[in-house]
């Protein structure tokens, strides 16, 4: 591991120059992945970057399939998914308290890959899935010695490339984590999303069919929103075999014991004291301590999304039996 030329290195961003895509790379020493978004981990590499701002690390997308070879890196353990505000932030802090564990939380890169077939002609899905698997073992690689475990935290629109995600990692467990709809609708509308603003990602990736409208007024496209998860969540349990359908309500800890057992993740006695100290605090601000907001009335607009939150909740306590 230590003769790899890129070892610690990590590719962070696309740029398109002049129609050519490149990709530009960070190196990562040997800091752990414990921010709550890896946009914010992005932040504190280039910090330790600094010294050297005036180079610009920048290769030939091509360059990243080219590289990889001899690389020491971890496999996925497991994949989670979530409708946005439902606890998957929180459960992602948990498990990076443990230095066995890399825990990659929303990787730009990885949006980046996914939907590049979205934003440039040049590039079909097939591209971005072997780009996508090249990436992660920059990402899942091997720098203290210690790690044995990779969780990575998908965007909540990733659940709609389920179809191409999953051939590339057939056995690896799925979590899909959800919540009552007008609980998260009442956090999308007080804090937004990307996905909760209409226009900010393509209609496509979020699972809007091409010739499909898509709502402007803010609730009723939220809502929507919501249906097209719940949808997609109730398809994807139909043909799985290796998911893990998680409520919000089941709480950071039980959860967290479910997602070890189902993804053979073996969690010491002093690691879940961690997890239990870190899960008192926001999942978002690391010192800051939540309460619960409670929501306003179930809106009407979210009729279909609460009987298809119904539907899944029944599937879900079906298998508990």
């Amino acid at each position: 591991m230590d003769k790899f030329p890129l070892k610690n290195w990590i590719p962070y961003k696309l740029v398109n120059l002049q129609g050519q895509i490149y990709c530009r790379w960070l190196n990562a020493f040997n800091k752990t992945f414990t921010e709550p978004f890896f946009d914010e981990t992005i932040l504190k590499l280039r910090g330790l970057n600094s010294a050297h701002s005036a180079i610009s690390s920048v290769s030939d997308l091509s360059m990243l399939e080219e590289w990889v070879g001899g690389l020491n890196s971890v496999e996925p353990t497991a994949f989670i998914f979530h409708i946005s505000r439902c606890g998957s932030t929180l459960v992602s802090q948990l498990l990076a308290t443990s230095d066995q564990h890399i825990v990659l939380p929303e990787v730009p890169f990885f949006d980046d890959l996914l939907r590049l077939p979205y934003q440039h002609t040049g590039f079909s899905p097939k591209d971005a899935s072997s780009l996508l698997m090249t990436a992660v073992k920059y990402y899942g690689q091997k720098r203290t010695g210690r790690e044995q475990h990779l969780i990575i935290k998908a965007d909540s629109w990733h659940m709609f490339f389920y179809e191409q995600l999953r051939p590339l990692y057939p056995t690896a467990p799925f979590i899909l984590m959800y919540r009552d709809p007008n609980e998260v609708f009442s956090s999308l509308k007080r804090i937004p999303g990307l996905q909760s603003v209409p226009g900010l990602i393509e209609p496509e990736v979020l699972g809007f069919a091409a010739e499909e409208e898509v709502p402007q007024a803010l609730d009723i496209y939220i809502a929507k929103l919501l249906e097209k998860y719940l949808q997609q969540y109730l398809k994807i349990i139909t043909t799985d075999n290796h998911f893990l359908l998680l409520n919000y309500s089941e709480r950071a800890i039980p959860m967290i014991k479910k997602i070890a057992d189902f993804a053979h993740i073996t969690l010491s006695r002093q690691d879940l004291v961690d997890m239990d100290e870190r899960s008192r605090y926001h999942s978002k601000k690391p010192g800051e301590t939540f309460s619960e907001i409670s929501p306003a009335a179930t809106p009407l607009c979210l009729r279909k999304a609460m009987e298809l939150y119904k539907e899944l909740e029944e599937r879900r306590k079906a298998i508990l039996v």
